[in-house]
Formats: C-alpha cells, structure tokens, sequence
C-alpha cells in the first residue's frame, strides 16, 4: 500500500479516502502495478489540483490516499459527462439504495438513482446550461448583463450562455476565452468607471486578472488608448445613425472646463425630442480650447460640432451652463456668429438661454453673502456643542426645558453646498433661544448671534427657502421639459420682487440684490418660457395672462401680446416648411372630391354646402389649439410628450413646433448635487485628464456618455 507522503509520477488521478480511480488509469499498490478500469463512486470526491479542458487528466504530480480499496468485480457505467463537475452523489439519509445528485453550487438535490434505475443527467445539464442553478444566475446578472447592455448590431460585447455543443465539447458551463472580447470589454471598464489608462501598468491589476484568466494579456497604456478610441469611433457611428433619423431640430448646452495650465476644454451637448416623443441628451464634443473664455473660440467650436455631426441647418437654442458676467456679449456674438452660418428660427430670440440652475446657485451665493458674518458666528457656535459630550448634553438639556421641539437636526453645513447652509440656518433657527441661555450658562462659549442676527438669519432663510423649492421642484422630474420652468420662474421673480420691496429694511437689503441678479435672468430668458409653457395643453396662453399680470400690472398687456406674437410668428415658420406626411387610418378623416349621395334629392344642397366649406377659409391649428378648453389639471402626473404623440395627426405642423421647443434644455444641470452646488463658473479638469492627448480626453468623456451605464 502506498502511503500518503509517498509520490505518484505519471497520468493518474488524485484518490481522496476510498474513492477508486477513473478510467485505465495505474496505480501503484504496494509493488504491483494495478490496471483498473473502472470506479465506484462512494461518498467522497476526488481532490484535483490541476484540471484541463474537458476530459482530460491533470499531468504531474499526486498524493495517492494511503486507504484505497482494492478493484471490485462490479462493474457499473462510467461517468464521462462534464456534468460530474458541478455535482456530487450522495445517499439518501435513511435508504442506502437511493442515491441523489447535489449541486456543489447551489447545493440543490436532484434524483439519481433507485436501486439499479438511474435517472441519467439531462435534468441536471439543464439545472446548469440553462441557468436554473441561483448562484450561477446571480454570478450572470452581476457580470454579463452589464457588458451584455453595450453589445452592438453584430453581437459583439453579449456573454452568451454556452450551448450544449460547446458544454459538451469543452466540458464547463463557462464561455471559451477570447482575448479581442476581453479587451473590449476592459476599455469600456475604464471608460465607464474613469479608471485611469495606466491600470494595465499597475502590478496589483495584473496580479487579479492573471489569477482570473492566466491567458488573458494585458496591453499596454499606447494600445488600451487605441482600444478606448476604436470604441468612441464605433460609439459615434451608432450616434450619427441615430441622429440622422432625428424628425425635428436639437438644442445645445455649452459648459467650460478649465485645466491646471491654460488650456481649457468647451463641452458640447445636444438635446432632442425623438420619433416616440423621448427626450434625449447626448455629449456630443469635448473640446479643448487655447482659450475657453474666448467669444471667438466658443462660437467656432460650436460651429465645429455642428458641421461635424450635421445639424447646421437643424440649431434651435443654445444654452450656456456657466454664469458669465459678461452673457450678453456672449449672447449677441454667439447669435451674430452662428445666425449667419445657420438657419436659426425666430430671428435668434430663442438663440441663448441662461441655465436656470446655475441662476439659482447664483442667487443662492447673494444671499449668503449677505449675512456671512453671522453664518460664520453659527458655524462656530455648532462646533462647539458638538466638541464635546458634555456641550451637548447641556444644550439638549436647555432644548428640553424651553420645549423646543425636536424636529431639525444641528448639525454643520458643507460650504460647497449651498442647500446645507439653508437647511443648518432652519435648525439654528428654532434653538435660537437655546443659544442665548447656553452664553450665560457656559463662561467658555461666547457666540450667540444676537437678535439682530437671528432678524438676518431669518430673512436670509426666507430667501434661500424660496430657491431650495424652485430647485426641488424642478429635481423632482427626470427628464424635464422646457414647460416646467415657467412655473418656478414666474412665481420666483414674483417672490423676490415683493420681498425688496418689503418695508423691512433688513428683509428689503437682503432680497434687492438677489431680485436684482434674477430680473436679469427673467428679462433674458422669459420668452423662452413663456413660448415653452404655451405647448402645454393645461395653460396654453392663459397661464401667461394670469402671471404676468400679477408681475407686470397694468403693463401686462403688452408683455403678453410680444410672447403671442412670437408664438404665432414661430408657427409660422413651421408652417412654411416642407410638410410631414402622416400615415392616415382607415377611419380617419380623408377629403372628397364629391359628397356622398344621402338618397333624399337634394345632392345639390349638399354640393353647395361643400363649396362653402372650401372656399371659407379654415383655422389654423395654433388657432384651433388655443381656442380648445384647456386639458383639466388632475392630481395626477401629466405626460405632456405623451400628449403631443396622441395628438399629432390632429397637429401634425404644430406638433413639431412643440417638439422642438419643449426639448429646449432650460438647465444643463441634471443631478442633485450639481444644482445646490456653490461652486460657479467653469468647472477643473484634474490632472490626470489634463496630461491626457485632447482626443483621448474627448473619446473618454463622449464614450462614458454614449455606452449604457
């Protein structure tokens, strides 16, 4: 017998406990040299240490168990199938002559055997090939769909789940490795993840992908550029060809980055309205700029990107996401540069729009300004209950004795997030009083705000309440289209009017400043709204009537008869241009060269009514759209694309109309965190980008926005 230290050479299987050894393997026992031809699976497993594909056995050397049952005269079907690998027979507890298959994965059980019927393995392929096992459709989900998500026309970039010619050839449930595949799929990793180039340099990466895949070799940073570029171009082919079946105009946002050096990078995006009625925004460019705040610069990149991806005759707006003093320079030079390279709609009155958002954090920025002094005094006040348990004990002691409801939590702000500031002032707001009583308790704690103070914070907060709503409200909806921001517009400019015009002077100081920097905006930009709340079929003209003369007074009227105007002369516009031919059904309305015959003698009269009809001249569809009743408001949400798609045969010039101008990007901000932010004006490109070639820096920054996350 052979022992457990001694070393067995040749081409046989490891043997664990008293497990037999498959095949013709031979073994050494004692100093006889056995042939055997079969085994019989008991209920232990063999121990492999080095596997190769499909039923071949491991080479080298073995550690041979020092019990192993001489060969039996019972001959039993020799398990060749791979399915072997994923399960293991165990006896049923209880009746030695059942014997079930369990799942090594899963540990799923599975018939086998009764006595000397057996149930075979096609039930237990499927559990694996065809993903009934759990624990490889978990490992699928978290691995290959989000690789499988970016496959294109051809397939490529799909994990597929192996068929069973492929199971059985390679003998694993697991695709066959492709090096070109992998590679791509490592590109878009660090495209979508903004992993930097120079991981496929870094020792600790290489150590996980060789321990994952020993085949698999890695590039260097010269060709994993070449891979994340060959995706961009691939990306902007599928973009290009979606573009090209665009049934309406695009508007643009223009954001400006900045790099260490003074290079600087303009951002261009588009937005737009498909065929299905779905807004859409894609980054389009990322180009770098000798000097970003160059009007002359901003104008030919734009032109550039237009040219480029062929939308010069297709421009409806252009929206700037940074808040530039200088913005009406920009405007009229970007309106002058690019009205004379591109057919622009209205004259160039919807050209340039302000981002509403950065308006908001503008304003934001005034208020807390305007009380720095005492925001600082409440900062350091916070800090000190918070220094120690005993400061908070004894402030919260203080809470409960003046009943102060605890409703707001005292904590900090981040000074980069404006929206913690107002939220750090509410709470400061109701312990005002606890802070004045901790003074006189606490000999080392001397600044609490006085009553003039807490007169600021107030007024302060007011304001700041006003822009933390407007901004919610505008949050709330993922993909908002132009309408909503007249509601918040209006009612803001409205707000902060009335509130510098307060007879406080402390209320009416605080608010002038911000009202001042928001009329600019309003005066700018409320054409634009005025137009885009028109397409909505719940306010149509009348929500203009009712707003603006609570804004404007007496001088409504002519405000209101400038945006009918346009409206009327934007439709216009529409109207002369070539007609989209709309499938008819067959129920609906089709023109007749004679009407029908009623059997009652008087076709005459009928012919004659007809004439009438044809001769009178008919309304227009804006005409008959803002003459319908308005749609009743309901408490519950209104899609106002998916009213626009059922009403567009009824519409078909308007439609579009309405199509481009609610895709009008009025924010170039979309998540949260960016609309509170105090930071304003261009935005930095760390370091590591900036070292990058600009067409790499453009191919990263497009791709991760084009590749589905």
């Amino acid at each position: 017998m052979v022992q457990e230290s001694e070393i067995v050479h040749g081409d046989e299987m490891v043997i664990s406990g008293n497990e037999m050894v498959h095949g013709s393997e031979m073994m050494i026992h004692g100093d006889e040299m056995v042939q055997v031809n079969d085994i019989i699976h008991s209920n232990v497993m063999a121990q492999v240490n080095n596997m190769v594909n499909g039923d071949e056995m491991a080479h080298g050397n073995a550690l041979v168990s020092a019990d192993v049952n001489p060969p039996t005269s019972s001959r039993r079907r020799k398990k060749k199938s791979p399915v072997w690998e994923h399960f293991t027979i165990q006896h049923v507890p209880g009746d030695k002559r059942c014997r079930i298959a369990c799942c090594n994965l899963c540990k799923g059980t599975f018939a086998y055997s009764s006595g000397s019927k057996i149930a075979g393995t096609s039930h237990l392929k499927r559990h694996i090939i065809q993903g009934s096992c759990p624990v490889i459709k978990n490992q699928e989900r978290e691995l290959a769909l989000p690789l499988a998500e970016v496959a294109d026309n051809d397939g490529e970039g799909t994990i597929e789940r192996p068929s069973k010619r492929r199971y059985r050839r390679n003998g694993s449930a697991n695709a066959t490795f492709d090096q070109e595949r992998s590679s791509l799929y490592l590109a878009k990793l660090i495209i979508l993840h903004d992993y930097p180039l120079h991981i496929v340099q870094q020792p600790a990466f290489s150590a996980l992908i060789g321990s994952l895949q020993p085949c698999f070799k890695l590039s260097d940073v010269d060709a994993m550029e070449g891979e994340v570029y060959a995706v961009y171009l691939k990306e902007k082919h599928n973009l290009l060809q979606a573009l090209s079946t665009m049934p309406g105009r695009m508007s643009l946002t223009v954001g400006l980055w900045i790099t260490s050096q003074t290079l600087g990078y303009v951002s261009i995006a588009g937005q737009f309205i498909d065929m299905e009625w779905r807004v859409h925004r894609r980054v389009l460019n990322f180009t770098m700029v000798a000097s970003p705040h160059s009007q002359d610069a901003l104008a030919e990149a734009i032109s550039r990107s237009l040219f480029d991806w062929g939308m010069r005759e297709k421009l409806l707006a252009i929206t700037l996401d940074n808040d530039c003093p200088s913005h009406d320079i920009y405007s009229a030079n970007l309106r002058d540069h690019l009205s004379n390279k591109n057919g622009v709609m209205l004259k160039g009155q919807l050209f340039v729009v302000r981002c509403y958002a950065h308006i908001l954090n503008a304003a934001a920025q005034d208020v807390i300004a305007s009380v720095h002094g005492v925001i600082s005094g409440i900062r350091e006040s916070i800090k000190f209950i918070k220094a120690s348990d005993s400061h908070d004990e004894k402030f919260a002691e203080i809470a409960l004795q003046l009943e102060i409801p605890g409703t707001k939590t005292l904590c900090l702000d981040v000074t980069t997030q404006w929206d913690t500031t107002y939220l750090m002032l509410l709470a400061a707001l109701d312990y005002r009083q606890a802070f004045t009583i901790l003074e006189t308790c606490d000999d080392n704690y001397n600044e609490a705000p006085s009553a003039e103070d807490w007169k600021k914070v107030e007024a302060a907060s007011n304001c700041l309440k006003l822009l933390y709503d407007s901004a919610h409200s505008v949050m709330a909806v993922a993909n908002p289209t132009s309408d909503i921001f007249f509601h918040e517009a209006w009612k803001l400019q409205l707000e902060l009017a009335n509130a510098a015009a307060h007879e406080d002077p402390v209320v009416s100081s605080i608010a002038r400043d911000v009202h001042e920097s928001f009329d600019k905006y309003w005066k700018d930009c409320n054409l634009v709204l005025a137009v885009a709340v028109v397409m909505d079929p719940r306010f149509k003209m009348k929500l203009v009537e009712f707003s603006y003369s609570k804004i404007y007074g007496v001088e409504a009227a002519k405000y209101v008869k400038a945006v009918n105007d346009s409206v009327h002369e934007l439709y216009k516009e529409y109207l002369a241009q070539p007609p989209v031919y709309v499938e008819q059904s067959a129920s609906g309305n089709n023109t007749q060269t004679t009407p029908p015959s009623t059997g009652d003698g008087l076709l005459d009269f009928d012919m004659y009514l007809s004439e009438i009809a044809t001769t009178q001249p008919s309304k227009s569809e804006l005409e008959q759209y803002l003459e319908e009743s308005l749609t009743p408001r309901s408490t519950q949400e209104f899609d106002i694309l998916n009213w626009w798609k059922l009403n567009t045969l009824r519409f078909p010039t308007l439609s579009k109309m309405a199509r481009d101008v609610l895709a009008i990007p009025v924010s170039t901000v979309t998540t949260a965190s960016s609309v509170f932010s105090a930071v304003t004006g261009s935005r930095m490109l760390d370091d590591y980008r900036s070292s990058l070639r600009p067409e790499i820096v453009e191919a990263l920054v497009c791709a991760k926005d084009w590749l589905p996350h």
